[in-house]
């Protein structure tokens, strides 16, 4: 896997994939950007978001589960001194769908969490990372 970062000014830079797609990241006026897009941090929250939705939903899928929307939530908290990696992470996952059981949901949440989502597993290495869920039925 292959990405590109260049610097555009100031404190904006264009992340470009491998896979062909392109984001701008920016920092706070504060810090001298312009607040054109997410800080970089806020990139790796909104990937590992990405990489469990991703799990949830598969796995639901594959389990014959009728889901119909997934929705992850995360509140991070990170550390007061450098290097300020975050410390806590909690993700919480409302899934909808028709007549989901919670013990399935769960079973692909921990699934997610311990076996699959490369991101959460990396980032569980200097934070504790928690979880919660719940179901809606679909109308």
């Amino acid at each position: 896997m292959k990405v590109r970062v260049k610097w555009v000014e100031e404190v904006s830079f264009l992340a470009q994939s491998e896979s062909g797609h392109a984001v701008l990241m920016d920092g706070p006026p504060e810090g001298g950007g312009r607040n054109l897009g997410p800080r970089p941090m806020e990139m790796v929250l909104m990937g590992t978001a990405g990489c469990s939705a991703y799990d949830v939903i598969h796995i639901l899928k594959k389990g014959r589960a009728d889901v119909r929307d997934c929705v992850v939530d995360v509140d991070a908290e990170r550390a007061d001194t450098e290097p300020k990696v975050f410390t806590k992470i909690h993700l919480h996952y409302t899934v909808t769908g028709t007549d989901l059981k919670p013990e399935q949901v769960e079973r692909a949440i921990q699934l997610s969490a311990e076996k699959y989502c490369s991101a959460s597993i990396m980032l569980a290495k200097s934070a504790m990372i928690t979880h919660d869920f719940v179901v809606i039925e679909a109308q």
